[in-house]
């Protein structure tokens, strides 16, 4: 791998750094005097990103992480929190956490959560959503809803039981307990644990592997593994996924070609397969 890592920034944003090197793009929450809490503005700007990377070709692979060593994200800002959600500047309450949730998992392309220290409340649910997750060996994990009269029902909850089951969710929510690197690697939590000077570097390295795989069989294998959770929506993203392939085979083409010849299209010359 090429020591040398030259992250340029794609756009700039007020709340995030959005970076790009050889394929790879990186999302950084950058409040780190709020120990990386987001708020509405936070997460406005995260979708942003994310629907450019959706678009651009020249993107294969996302990083999401937090600016520094301490904090990957805290979740929501409290000091932001009204009645309702979040306040953002236009003065109406927002969850558009959730959105940015659901924007991960719809983007075609493999996202990983670059964990560099603690991981908590809403920013929990982030790394969670996220693909993969490689965690630095200072990282911290908790779900502190119920210290703060809030929870997450949906991906926070029953995504979570998927990774480490019934018994281990309701002790994570209900206790509200702190669980080092170690023991999220060991229940199952997380993918990888590193050294907090290696983590970019061995991140990158996993980057660089996944670019090199067929990328239409990953886009495929994430629609398929999202499918039965994200219900008809999610059976929608991997129809979709199917017709792409289709569309890019000699029948289908045949289709449209005698459509627009006028004429009846010859199906009977392609190849059944049982």
């Amino acid at each position: 791998m090429n020591s040398i890592i030259n992250w340029v920034s794609i756009k700039k944003y007020e709340d995030i750094n959005f970076l790009f090197w050889n394929g790879i793009s990186k999302i950084e929450i950058n409040r780190p005097k709020f120990c990386n809490a987001f708020r509405v503005k936070t997460v406005k700007e995260m979708i942003d990103a994310v629907n450019i990377c959706e678009n651009k070709m020249d993107i294969d692979v996302l990083i999401i992480t937090g600016v520094g060593k301490k904090y990957f994200c805290s979740g929501g800002d409290q000091n932001e929190r009204g009645l309702g959600g979040y306040m953002g500047e236009d003065g109406i309450p927002r969850l558009n956490i959730l959105n940015f949730y659901k924007k991960i998992r719809e983007l075609h392309k493999p996202v990983i959560a670059m964990v560099n220290g603690y991981s908590v409340g809403g920013g929990h649910v982030l790394h969670v959503v996220c693909d993969l997750t490689i965690a630095s060996e200072n990282s911290y994990f908790s779900q502190v809803g119920p210290k703060v009269g809030s929870f997450d029902g949906g991906f926070g909850s029953s995504y979570l039981a998927r990774h480490i089951g019934q018994k281990k969710t309701r002790e994570m929510w209900f206790l509200c307990k702190k669980y080092s690197a170690k023991e999220a690697l060991d229940m199952g939590l997380i993918n990888k644990v590193v050294k907090i000077d290696e983590l970019e570097k061995f991140t990158i390295k996993w980057c660089q592997t996944i670019q090199k795989r067929s990328q239409m069989s990953i886009r495929l294998i994430k629609r398929c593994l999202n499918a039965e959770l994200d219900g008809q929506h999610g059976l929608m993203q991997l129809a979709g996924d199917a017709t792409l392939m289709f569309y890019l085979m000699k029948e289908s083409q045949e289709g449209k070609k005698a459509f627009l010849e006028k004429r009846d299209p010859n199906f009977k010359k392609f190849t059944k397969f049982l």
